[in-house]
């Protein structure tokens, strides 16, 4: 193809741009990567377009994030971890879209596929298991992407994590947390899946050192996502006596609200089951479930689809109170 002449280059270019950012996000990148690779045949120029269409799909914020339709959202994101992985397939190593992808896979096989199993294993133990297999695939995928990126990083990172994890992760920087808190995310729900799988039970260290590493990093990241990871990783650690186990989920809820100033309705719903469940407080389990569902989720547009699904959660969670709770157990306060 002929190149353009230099003096039409940038007019052309910014007249494309504009109609890009017309179109809806999805379409958006679809169309930009279309193009290119219609385009632009040739191997290196190909790889260094997908780069920038990568960069622009890895750094700008997603619609996906504000909206208030959470089916809507649960059918597009099929669409869009395959373009990522497709965008993967011609640069392999692309930092962006591996953390993109780490981090999407995880949320959808969580959001989409586990919760969902819970939810079935009421009518149906067969469709829970299949559905929680599949949970399963997603996390270990989204954590194959989350290993392959921090190796690009650190070279030989991965074999070291399996034999001394703590160690391993000492180079890694402040840069690398959301990497690291993905990464983490996605092996601890895959192991949390795999309960009868004593391989994958043996690498619960793993996820241990790179949460703990993100905690050294900056254990205020993520309005609280930090703290609220830990509540649920905290009480799958070795055994502990009940109190002390008590204590440490307290400190970690009371931090996670602090850090998210009580916005997110995800901090109450994790705390309500892995501790008032744990410890049998009814009254605490229905309270926090009612702090969930009292947010208002159009007030931080940024973190509205997550806490409709904090707020779907605790909607179901309320409705099971009886079978979670013994009626003979008397409430600790």
């Amino acid at each position: 193809m002929q190149a353009l002449p230099i003096e039409r280059q940038g007019t052309d270019a910014t007249r494309r741009a504009r109609f890009i950012r017309g179109l809806p996000p999805a379409s958006q990148v679809a169309l930009s990567v279309g193009l290119l690779l219609v385009l632009l045949p040739a191997c290196s120029i190909r790889r260094y377009a997908v780069n920038q269409i990568g960069n622009a799909l890895a750094s700008g914020g997603s619609t996906y994030e504000s909206d208030d339709d959470l089916d809507l959202v649960g059918g597009a994101l099929p669409f869009s971890l395959k373009l990522i992985e497709s965008l993967l397939a011609e640069s392999p190593q692309h930092a962006g879209l591996l953390l993109a992808a780490t981090s999407g896979f995880t949320q959808y096989g969580y959001v989409y596929v586990d919760e969902p199993a819970d939810e079935a294993s009421a009518e149906s133990l067969e469709r829970a298991n299949l559905l929680r297999q599949r949970a399963r695939r997603l996390y270990l995928r989204a954590h194959g992407y989350g290993m392959r990126a921090l190796e690009r990083r650190y070279p030989g990172i991965g074999a070291a994590l399996a034999t001394e994890p703590k160690a391993a992760l000492a180079r890694t920087r402040r840069r690398d947390i959301p990497l690291l808190y993905w990464t983490a995310a996605a092996e601890g729900l895959a192991i949390s899946n795999s309960k009868n799988d004593a391989e994958m039970i043996a690498r619960l260290p793993e996820a241990e050192a790179l949460i703990d590493r993100v905690v050294e990093l900056d254990e205020a990241w993520g309005e609280g996502s930090v703290h609220e990871f830990l509540i649920s990783m905290d009480g799958a650690r070795a055994a502990a006596p009940a109190a002390e186990v008590q204590a440490r989920l307290r400190r970690h809820f009371d931090r996670a609200v602090e850090l998210s100033r009580g916005a997110r309705g995800s901090v109450f719903v994790t705390y309500a089951e892995a501790s008032s469940v744990r410890f049998q407080r009814r009254a605490e389990f229905q309270s926090l479930l009612k702090r969930a569902l009292a947010i208002n989720a159009d007030a931080r547009p940024d973190i509205r689809l997550m806490n409709l699904v904090a707020q779907r959660r605790a909607r179901w969670l309320l409705g099971r109170t009886d079978a979670l709770f013994l009626e003979t157990t008397e409430e600790h306060r």
